[in-house]
């Protein structure tokens, strides 16, 4: 399945399911046990979402980050060698995580937001990946159970806030700089997730690819790890690291700047796509 949540064009909000075409609004029949897609995964009730509530036009609702409430977002930093070697660091042993905040993201067709406090607007491509079930110390090898889906994520970084300090958190949490959707695609769906590839293109041209199995450190790590700190809870999201080509390395520079389109493909997932517009106010 394909699970999305989104605003109706009274500007409610909703979710339910999608073939790419159309959704079906399932929180019209189960919004009042489960007030949004969070809450269903919480009740292990994704079943219950197949093929249920009204059909809408794609084209008539706006997309909004699949999770629109998650308790967790956790980034990884640095997981992928190719990026690891044009930031000039060592691979690191342990994951690098920072966490970015719900407002810091938008939806697949929402617009990023340049910030009138910096020309250094970077793009990033990423794998996320969606907790399914509460969990506390998580064997690598019962890490996969813990996964509800898949989704695109765009970790935009402002990169001369990032830079300030050694924390990662002022260039990570903009608000609306990053993106997340465009729905989340659950397991079954995908098969292996590590046989896919990720894409990222800005403005039509390919400034990102590779597989996703050349990650520095696996799903199954990274969950594992994480939940040695924190009870990974339904709806948390972990969005995995990106792959080399990152604007602030290249020669010369690009940054995501007013007009600027930044699209983040996964292959058996979907494709994640945001323009850009300037702060105002």
């Amino acid at each position: 399945m394909r699970l999305v949540s989104f605003k109706r064009k009274d500007g409610s909000a909703g979710y339910g399911t999608t073939d790419g075409t159309r959704v079906h609004d399932a929180s019209a029949v189960l919004g009042e046990r489960y007030p949004d897609l969070r809450a269903v995964i919480a009740a292990d009730a994704l079943s219950e979402l197949e093929g249920a509530g009204p059909a809408l036009e794609l084209a008539d609702v706006t997309l909004l980050p699949p999770i629109t409430n998650p308790e967790k977002i956790l980034c990884i930093g640095l997981n992928y060698l190719p990026h690891i070697l044009e930031t000039g660091r060592a691979k690191p042993e342990k994951p690098t995580i920072f966490t970015r905040y719900p407002d810091s993201v938008v939806g697949h067709g929402s617009p990023l937001v340049c910030p009138a406090a910096s020309d250094r607007f970077d793009y990033e491509g990423e794998l996320a990946v969606i907790i399914g079930k509460p969990g506390r110390h998580i064997a690598e090898a019962d890490a996969w159970d813990q996964i509800a889906g898949y989704s695109c994520f765009n970790d935009g970084s402002i990169r001369d806030f990032q830079s300030h300090t050694t924390q990662f958190w002022p260039g990570k949490n903009f608000e609306a700089s990053g993106g997340f959707g465009p729905w989340i695609v659950t397991p079954d769906e995908v098969g292996d997730i590590t046989a896919q590839s990720l894409t990222t293109r800005v403005n039509g041209n390919v400034e990102q690819h590779t597989p996703i199995s050349d990650m520095a450190i696996s799903i199954p790590e990274l969950i594992a790890y994480a939940s040695t700190v924190t009870t990974l809870k339904p709806g948390d999201v972990i969005a995995t690291g990106t792959p080399g080509g990152v604007g602030n390395h290249r020669e010369p520079q690009l940054f995501v700047t007013p007009g600027s389109v930044v699209d983040v493909e996964i292959s058996g997932v979907g494709t994640l796509s945001n323009g850009a517009i300037a702060e105002t106010g």
